[in-house]
């Protein structure tokens, strides 16, 4: 009987016959009463037996996908044979009754009884929705290459003609598959040669496959889209991450929570959850290295009304087009910022040098060196060739840190000398500045110093800053990590056309802005100065007063003055300046030798009683004095630096060939390692100005590194539940140092000391784990912290975002952490004992932390001055 509703569908005048509910249960009853005969197939493809319902819902789907394919491609092939002109008649009793023409679903009905139909008369189904897998057969290809092999053995002509066989389809661009390669060796090896190396062979692909995408390549290898001095920030939250994923992968919100709970890391998450995402209805279109590049440098400049639901269509996208797990993975760690794969800005640095020794576009007419010619040179050799590209590379980033201005000039020209020229300094452009080395105390560098002249410096407590000034009169200013802070300081860009002395066209200085009081002189704290606005600042509404206090000089009408003696750059400055008291002056210096320890302390005191930081020791000349060499009794026994340890080969014992030795390496002073020494003099320290290098050349002396403890600067990175009246806050704080070598931060103590209970309580509130925005905490610890949890698993992770200062008493060997292991130890890593908190170093960032190899150093400084070594486990200070 035909139901009402189906009679008031066919009161449209059709003359075809109501099907009722009878019919279409009848091919199920006559299926049951035939369960052992042979199945039928309906259209080639078999239909669903009992052996299918035992396969699952994605073997179900492949088999039958197969099966379609094969079905389609004989279809394909009966076409060709017929006639053109042959005309497709319906048969009288359609195999599929009831169903719609060209219904994908119809192909998985019930078996029944049908009659033949001719295959060369079967129609080619169009846009027929079918069953797309997330991988395809570049991603085949992508994944077979080696490039963890030695640049002297890998070929990228081996594989670049199949690469660029299916680049064509995306307008012969390099597709992101070959990034996420790159990625996967990388994450996979803490090794930093195979890291550079897997980096070279990535980059000499594309060098000689797709040199238009070298620029965005190295730019999202580095985990960046522009320098630090253009403000483009992608300004991506968690929330649009995960509205990705949810709407993409079909995840929930409990889903969605599991996984965070679970792995923590985003790029984990999107890992997860596009491995259960197996198959789409949408083939997703590849991913290239310059499209996905350009996507964010459109997120980064989506700015007003409609931006935040711009930026949510490009996130999908990326997130819907990347081809399988991994891809996902590494697209959505770029959008986070988080991409922890060990590329650091020196190993892209290395790695481009040796690219472009090997390979070149093909449109280049530079040199290259032939791998078989570098293959047979000994280790010495290579090394040497190596470095000398890799100091012009280096030497260029630092004079102007923007790859948009090296690649394309690489291209060109390669690395040669024309390099420098290309990619030296310019106005507008901050150049990285030239860093201090620590000494641990007055001694130690007036030891370093013997023999030299050398100017100390009040170091002052303020903001290093760096002044462009053009002849036109534009004025610049660069802080020490190359953001511009020309709108923070209008002041100053006023001051600049007073300061400027006759004959003064253009200048790059570089001097210390520090709050001050302009009635008294007396100088202010940083934190002070942090209180002022950093952006739109009117003259008229400063609060806060500044005063530049210059001490280099860099660039002067058209010339650089880097390769010039300190001396003669200070004698510039305060030549060619005018000082304005209170504004514009100059640092307080004092000239003397190592001979003058008495006046030294005295000036040191002077600096550390107007509340400054300590002092710097500048080297004024390239040469020694000869005067000060003839007083040593033994000019051959000049101090030396510390050499570099090195892993002592384990012997090897018959009786027990597992042993190992506790202590791999060799500390510097042990005489019965040290080689004899020579006649020679040590090398001359210069006094010229080094971009981005940290040498003895500079000396930092601060009063807390001239106290009985040194200091460390650490990355907050969990915490645990305090106890007794410290049970409401977070109690002790887990720290960690940075290992620039994998990207990664390592767990090296817990400090519980040198809090006050309102630094406690804001603590407790910025790391709250109830906050509905949760944006200082993580539900779970990140992939990028390395934490073995031998002393304790922390109740809660910190977002990594601060910098803290901290003094301790000594270092020590650990068996817990795992801090700087293999620099000193194969089996320990290091602690510190009686670690205790003195600031938050709000001037530093991330990058600045205290690196793996600082605190291996800062180890065997502090063991040469102790021979007793003092092994074990850390004592944390218990207060």
């Amino acid at each position: 009987m035909s139901s009402p509703t189906k009679r008031r569908k066919k009161n449209d005048g059709s003359s075809q016959a109501v099907r009722s509910l009878n019919y279409f249960f009848a091919k199920q009853t006559a299926k049951a009463a035939t369960n052992d005969a042979p199945q039928a197939k309906v259209g080639g493809i078999e239909a669903v037996t009992e052996e299918n319902k035992h396969l699952t819902d994605e073997e179900l789907a492949r088999k039958l996908q197969e099966e379609w394919n094969r079905e389609d491609q004989q279809r394909t092939q009966n076409q060709e044979q017929a006639s053109s002109n042959e005309l497709y008649e319906e048969p009288e009793k359609p195999a599929f009754d009831g169903a719609c023409e060209g219904d994908a679903n119809s192909k998985q009905s019930q078996p029944v009884e049908v009659e033949e139909i001719p295959k060369a008369a079967v129609p080619k189904l169009t846009n027929t929705l079918t069953l797309q897998s997330t991988a395809s057969e570049e991603d085949t290809i992508t994944a077979n290459i080696p490039f963890d092999q030695s640049p002297l053995e890998f070929d990228p002509s081996n594989y670049i003609p199949n690469l660029q066989k299916h680049w064509v389809a995306d307008g012969g661009h390099a597709t992101y598959a070959l990034l996420t390669r790159c990625f996967i060796l990388i994450n996979g090896t803490t090794s930093r040669i195979k890291i550079v190396d897997t980096l070279v062979n990535l980059l000499r692909t594309i060098i000689e496959g797709d040199p238009n995408s070298l620029l965005p390549a190295v730019w999202l290898a580095t985990n960046s889209i522009s320098p630090p001095y253009i403000d483009l920030e992608l300004g991506l939250g968690g929330s649009a991450i995960n509205k990705a994923l949810k709407k993409v992968c079909g995840l929930d919100n409990a889903s969605l929570k599991t996984l965070n709970n679970k792995y923590g890391d985003a790029g984990d998450v999107a890992f997860e959850a596009k491995k259960r995402q197996s198959f789409t209805l949408r083939k997703p279109k590849p991913l290239t290295i310059k499209g996905v590049f350009e996507s964010l440098v459109k997120v980064a400049n989506s700015k007003g009304n409609g931006s935040v639901e711009t930026k949510q269509r490009i996130v999908e996208r990326l997130v819907q087009d990347a081809r399988g797990a991994e891809e996902s993975r590494y697209i959505v760690r770029t959008l986070v910022q988080h991409l922890r794969i060990g590329a650091v800005k020196t190993t892209m640095l290395i790695a481009l040098s040796r690219a472009f020794m090997l390979s070149k576009p093909h449109n280049a007419d530079f040199e290259t060196r032939e791998q078989k010619d570098l293959a047979k040179m000994k280790k010495e050799e290579l090394v040497e060739i190596y470095s000398k590209n890799e100091e012009i590379v280096k030497a260029c980033f630092a004079r102007r840190p923007n790859y948009n201005d090296l690649i394309p000039a690489l291209l060109e020209i390669g690395v040669c000398d024309e390099l420098l020229l290309r990619c030296g300094l310019a106005l507008h452009i901050p150049l990285r500045p030239m860093l201090g080395s620590i000494t641990r105390d007055m001694g130690e560098m007036l030891t370093k110093l013997q023999g030299r002249d050398f100017a100390c410096e009040y170091k002052y407590d303020g903001q290093r800053a760096q002044v462009h000034c053009d002849e036109k009169g534009k004025v610049t200013i660069f802080s020490r990590h190359l953001e511009l802070m020309t709108d923070k300081y209008p002041d100053l860009v006023a001051l600049v056309p007073k300061i400027r002395g006759e004959g003064v066209s253009s200048f790059i200085l570089e001097g210390e802005v520090v709050a001050i009081d302009r009635e008294t002189g007396e100088l202010k704290t940083f934190q002070t100065l942090a209180n002022r606005a950093r952006k739109d600042v009117v003259i008229g509404s400063v609060s806060i007063d500044v005063c530049l206090y210059s001490f280099d000089l860099m660039y002067l009408n058209g010339e650089e003055l880097m390769s010039r003696p300190f001396r003669e750059r200070r004698s510039l400055l305060r030549s060619l300046f005018v000082e304005i008291p209170h504004h514009f002056t100059w640092v307080k210096s004092l000239d003397a030798t190592s001979a003058d320890a008495d006046i030294v302390q005295t000036f040191f005191k002077s600096a550390i009683d107007i509340k400054c930081e300590g002092i710097m020791v500048k080297v004024l000349d390239n040469l020694p004095n000869p005067d000060l060499l003839a007083e040593l009794d033994d000019p051959s026994d000049l101090p030396s630096l510390p050499p570099t340890p090195k892993k002592k080969k384990p012997a090897k014992s018959k009786t027990n060939p597992k042993a190992k030795s506790t202590t791999t390496h060799t500390p510097p002073n042990d005489p019965s390692t040290e080689p004899p020494k020579t006649s020679g003099r040590r090398k001359a320290l210069l006094s010229t100005y080094e971009p981005d290098k940290r040498l003895d050349s500079w000396l930092k002396v601060k009063k807390d590194y001239h106290s009985t403890s040194e200091t460390l600067d650490l990355i907050p990175v969990g915490a645990f539940h305090g106890s007794g009246r410290k049970a409401a806050w977070w109690s002790p704080i887990l720290l960690a140092i940075r290992d620039s070598s994998t990207g990664s931060l390592v767990a090296v103590t817990k400090c519980m000391s040198g809090f006050t209970d309102a630094f406690y309580k804001a603590n407790r509130a910025k790391y709250d784990p109830d906050d509905p925005e949760g944006v200082n905490v993580l539900e779970a610890k990140p992939s990028y912290v390395e934490y073995n949890g031998g002393a304790g698993w922390p109740a809660v992770w910190f977002e990594p975002q601060e910098v803290w200062e901290v003094a301790f008493a000594d270092l020590t060997l650990s068996p817990t952490y795992t801090a700087s292991i293999g620099l000193v130890s194969d089996e320990r890593g290091l602690s510190t004992r009686f670690p205790r908190f003195l600031r938050v170093r709000e001037d530093k960032s991330l990058e600045e932390a205290t690196e793996a190899g600082e605190l291996a150093d800062l180890y065997w400084k502090q063991e040469a001055k102790a021979p007793v070594k003092k092994e074990g486990a850390e004592d944390e200070d218990i207060d």
